[in-house]
């Protein structure tokens, strides 16, 4: 049959089943009970043949449906589980055995009955009664992964979640990893807060930004690239401990580690160094993997990678040198950055930070397996940080990579506003030199320091890619719900 023949007949069966007076969009509401997990945990120990004396109530998709002359098997999937159903004409009546024989895998139902284990040993409900809740009128596939479908698959992520179990469980991980992130950021005092998407200057990193109208104010504005300077302005109002999970939007390329629209966790501490921060990002992202996996360690794509702490520690110029015989006068000169560039074989980059971070994308991150604390970054890639004392081309930094990517970003605030303001107008010069990356000055932050900000630690954790980690997914597009799609085109007529 065609899909138009498919669909053509889901719709029949809505006909006949609003003839017999149980139309599947009528319904308000269905009393749950149970659902699906908590029915297998508690019964687990139930004997072939024995029924429980309880009666319960669930409620799902209808699934994987067979038939048996006067009786149905069929699977109810519901948010925790699957859960096998058994329905006997003699159990339910004859009308109400007609209504099933008229559904469709795919519709939605309640149903009300005991448990028993079947004769080939799986957990059952055995039906008393059952509800219409819901009606698909779209043939779910039969095969829904793949490489032909993948595109589809993030498309219509309501039918990946339909038909695969392990990506509903993806999604509820990440959602389950955040609020624990949540609730250990709380139990350290630090104060959840809520900043501005839209800003007349989008700073806080380098990155292509998004722009748009306000019509209101007839002024153009920016999507946010960090939440970063609002952040540090809460520091400076005397907040002294702030943090938001939010979405950051940076006009960029698209590859299994970078998106234009992804979720940050950025927190600031007044009174702690890049140090203090080192320590707290061990902490939780330990406490966050054996949240996730019961213990120290994970495997990601067969692989294990483990979080005992402590994390391995290098400086970024000693990476270099060790993994690709770089020393320090070249790296930390424009020309040498470039020249090193034509050696590597990359193409050659606007500026000397962009280029300094292209070379160690090459020469160190292949190498960050486990995680590790890369620290000392020099100042012309760190225009927000804090300078490392007794090394002034330095800063007090450090990124935290694991699997070869970066997942955290750290460092002492800078704080001093004359440096801040200088360091802004080198990249009034670099972005004159055709950098598209670099952001132009945010002002009023400058004038903010002024006003006194403390001794401040920040970090930056991308939620993505550490749900990544934690859910063996290997592709940024696995943990969004709606990644961005180009359009198909006019949507279809009903």
């Amino acid at each position: 049959m065609s899909e138009a023949d498919l669909v053509a007949a889901r719709r029949a069966n809505l006909a006949e089943l609003r003839a017999q007076g149980a139309d599947p969009f009528a319904t308000l509401r269905y009393e749950v009970t149970a659902h699906a997990a908590e029915l297998h945990d508690r019964f687990a120990a139930l004997a072939p043949g024995e029924d429980a004396a309880e009666t319960f109530a669930i409620a799902g998709r209808l699934m994987s449906i067979r038939s048996a002359g006067k009786t149905f098997f069929a699977d109810v999937v519901d948010r925790s589980g699957k859960m096998q159903i058994y329905v006997r004409k003699d159990a339910v009546g004859d009308a109400a055995f007609t209504t099933f024989g008229a559904l469709d895998r795919g519709d939605l139902l309640g149903v009300q009955g005991r448990i028993f284990r079947s004769k080939m040993g799986e957990l059952t409900l055995r039906v008393e009664s059952f509800e219409i809740v819901g009606k698909s009128l779209q043939p779910l596939p039969d095969k829904w992964h793949g490489l032909t479908d993948v595109e589809k698959r993030y498309r219509q992520r309501y039918v990946d979640l339909i038909m695969n179990a392990e990506v509903r469980e993806t999604f509820i991980a990440r959602s389950r990893i955040v609020a624990e992130m949540r609730r250990f950021l709380d139990s350290h005092g630090f104060l959840e807060v809520e900043t501005p998407v839209l800003l007349n200057v989008a700073g806080g990193a380098a990155a292509r930004r998004f722009h748009t109208h306000v019509n209101a104010l007839d002024i153009e504005v920016d999507l946010r690239i960090a939440t970063e300077l609002n952040l540090k302005r809460l520091i400076v109002g005397g907040l002294e401990r702030v943090y938001e999970i939010g979405r950051t939007f940076r006009n960029e390329g698209i590859d299994t580690t970078h998106f234009p629209e992804f979720t940050m966790l950025e927190l600031y501490a007044a009174y702690w160094s890049k140090d203090e921060m080192m320590a707290f990002n061990e902490e939780l992202l330990a406490h966050l993997v054996a949240f996730a996996h019961g213990g120290d360690s994970i495997v990601y794509r067969d692989k294990e990678i483990s979080f005992k702490r402590p994390f391995a520690r290098i400086g970024f110029l000693e990476a270099l040198e060790r993994w690709g015989g770089l020393g320090r006068e070249r790296l930390l000169s424009a020309g040498g950055a470039a020249e090193i560039l034509g050696e590597l074989g990359l193409p050659p980059s606007p500026s000397h930070a962009h280029a300094l971070d292209k070379i160690f994308e090459r020469v160190a991150e292949p190498k960050l397996v486990e995680p590790t604390f890369v620290y000392d970054q020099p100042v012309v890639l760190s225009p927000l940080a804090k300078r490392k004392p007794g090394d002034p081309e330095l800063t007090d930094r450090y990124e935290l990579f694991a699997n070869h990517f970066e997942v955290a970003n750290a460092f002492s605030e800078l704080n001093d506003p004359d440096d801040q303001r200088a360091r802004f107008e080198a990249q009034v010069a670099e972005r004159a030199g055709g950098d598209e990356e670099i952001p132009p000055p945010d002002w009023d932050f400058v004038t903010s320091l002024e006003f006194g900000m403390p001794a401040t630690a920040g970090i930056g954790i991308g939620i993505d890619r550490l749900v990544m980690l934690l859910t063996d997914n290997v592709s940024i597009r696995d943990v969004l719900l709606f990644p961005l799609q180009r359009p198909l085109g006019d949507a279809p007529a009903p």
